[in-house]
């Protein structure tokens, strides 16, 4: 089953969810896609090949493409899926990565004592968007902005959603879209660390961000262009 749960300018966001010994085909068309397994366990067929799928590893789809996915567990299998409609085009980039286990990722540090691991972007096959997770503590990062579409699914954790003047309650399962300039600040209410997975376009580093002045949030981040 699929629910189209958030729907940005450049990305849509979607849940899949398959029952015990469920087995259901899909086809990317023109489109990029990547997945994130959110619980249970799983076998993606693609192209001849068979790729296992763990809670909390990721996918990456190119365009063009027809899969399978089967639920190899006794629990639901639901996976949080991106689709990049008009992926980017040119030539051949790195050797593509089609599943990637988010534990096996290095952390990165980003604004306000967050962290980040990578699932995909374009060193790894994915042309379009970069895939993370994020790790946000209880300390508040100032408002800021990006420069890039994003969408947002949280993991776990409970928090607020600051922007335009407006305080959102978040939890786990909460849908989240944050279109490019928009101002926010994403605020960890909960007694532990919250972690989100994302996805935004065109791709690049999640620590980047600006202030609301345009003033660059984290170290490394290169002035904004005016």
């Amino acid at each position: 089953m699929e629910n189209l749960v958030r729907r940005a300018r450049t990305l849509e966001q979607f849940v899949l969810e398959c029952g015990p010994g469920c087995r259901t085909g899909r086809s990317t068309g023109r489109a990029e896609e990547v997945l994130f397994v959110l619980t249970g366990e799983g076998i993606l067929r693609l192209a001849g090949s068979e790729y296992p799928l763990e809670l909390e590893s990721g996918a990456y789809l190119a365009p063009d493409q027809h899969y399978e996915l089967e639920n190899a567990g006794s629990g639901p299998l639901r996976i949080v899926a991106v689709r990049l409609p008009d992926p980017e085009r040119g030539p051949a980039g790195p050797p593509r990565q089609v599943v990637r286990r988010l534990a096996d990722q290095e952390a990165h540090g980003a604004t306000t004592e967050r962290e980040f691991r990578i699932v995909a972007d374009p060193t790894t096959g994915l042309r379009s968007a970069t895939h993370f997770v994020g790790y946000i503590p209880r300390t508040r990062a100032p408002e800021h902005f990006h420069t890039y579409d994003e969408v947002i699914y949280v993991l776990d954790g409970e928090g607020v959603l600051h922007a335009n003047g407006t305080h959102r309650p978040v939890r786990a399962g909460s849908t989240i879209e944050l279109p490019a300039g928009k101002v926010h600040c994403l605020e960890n209410t909960g007694q532990q660390v919250m972690r989100v997975v994302a996805v935004f376009r065109p791709a690049g580093s999640p620590a980047a961000a600006y202030y609301p002045d345009g003033t660059p949030a984290y170290p490394g981040t290169p002035p904004k262009s005016t």
